[in-house]
């Protein structure tokens, strides 16, 4: 009688488990039809990538296509300070001095920033002084300071910044330069990535395994006070918690992170664009689809 009450029991559980899967399975096909109906509209070309760390569902659009990386590669970078730092060749505390030189990496010729190009001008006027790397790091990704940004490189190695990407397993990411290297960008040599690789290098950041626990959770808190947010969090509700990195260049509107619920669930988002030929609508698409995948999470 036991055995017979176990076999009904299994079947039944078979059975609900079976069309929850199904019913999921066509809310997931329902969801990329509507993103890419909504993408379509668009000119220019798009890419998507979410996973939902609680289940491990994702849904993937175009995520092995390679981008220009614009500055989404700074949290690469963030990850490989913090990976340094672990590694005792220097501390976030240590002080470095703000120069305004650096070097094409075709030819070693010296180039410069313009203030007027960049996302966060006031470091400018602070050229000679010395700024700790935490908060070069953090004017970095929450400002997306381009000068803050180069001087961080030259200290890690893109090199080395690359050759971590690959090792979390995002293979395609490659970092090779600072930012405004136009001699290197003519010839094509700038850095890549692809939706996939950085949802690869943010899941492993919400499962606390960038570098270790703690310094996943420090840089999750960076990436919280984010500035620019007009693509993921733009339509979700405020109690919606996003630490993410934008990224944008002409024809080009980025954003990648991780969303966080107010029940503590989470999951990961990357929009990647280019070739955009109207900017401004490519960006209010891509927020309508975040929206849309957190309705669909929130279902």
């Amino acid at each position: 009688m036991k055995f017979f009450f176990l076999i009904v029991f299994l079947l039944v559980s078979f059975t609900v488990y079976t069309k929850s899967f199904c019913q999921d399975h066509n809310s997931m096909k329902i969801l990329r039809q509507k993103i890419e109906d909504l993408l379509s509209k668009e000119k220019g070309d798009f890419a998507v990538a979410f996973k939902n760390i609680s289940n491990g569902r994702q849904l993937l659009i175009n995520s092995h296509e390679e981008f220009h990386a614009a500055s989404t590669m700074k949290t690469p970078v963030m990850i490989e300070v913090f990976k340094q730092a672990k590694e005792g060749k220097f501390s976030l505390r240590d002080s470095f001095l703000i120069t305004n030189q650096f070097k094409s990496i075709v030819d070693s010729s010296f180039y410069s920033l313009d203030s007027t190009d960049d996302s966060e001008s006031e470091i400018y006027r602070h050229v000679g002084e010395k700024r700790t790397l935490f908060d070069l790091m953090y004017e970095m990704i929450v400002a997306s300071s381009n000068l803050s940004t180069n001087l961080v490189i030259e200290l890690v190695d893109p090199k080395k910044v690359t050759q971590t990407m690959h090792e979390m397993g995002a293979k395609k990411i490659k970092v090779l330069r600072g930012v405004e290297d136009n001699k290197a960008y003519e010839l094509g040599l700038n850095n890549t990535t692809t939706a996939y690789d950085l949802m690869v290098i943010y899941e492993k950041m919400a499962q606390g395994k960038a570098v270790d626990k703690q310094s996943s959770d420090k840089m999750i808190n960076i990436l919280l006070q984010q500035e620019h947010n007009n693509i993921i969090p733009a339509e979700l509700p405020n109690e919606v918690k996003v630490a993410h990195k934008t990224g944008w260049i002409t024809g080009v509107q980025h954003d990648s992170g991780i969303v966080i619920l107010p029940d503590g669930r989470k999951y990961i988002l990357v929009l990647l664009s280019k070739n955009l030929q109207d900017e401004s609508s490519a960006i209010k698409a891509m927020a309508k689809v975040s929206r849309m995948i957190y309705d669909f999470v929130m279902q």
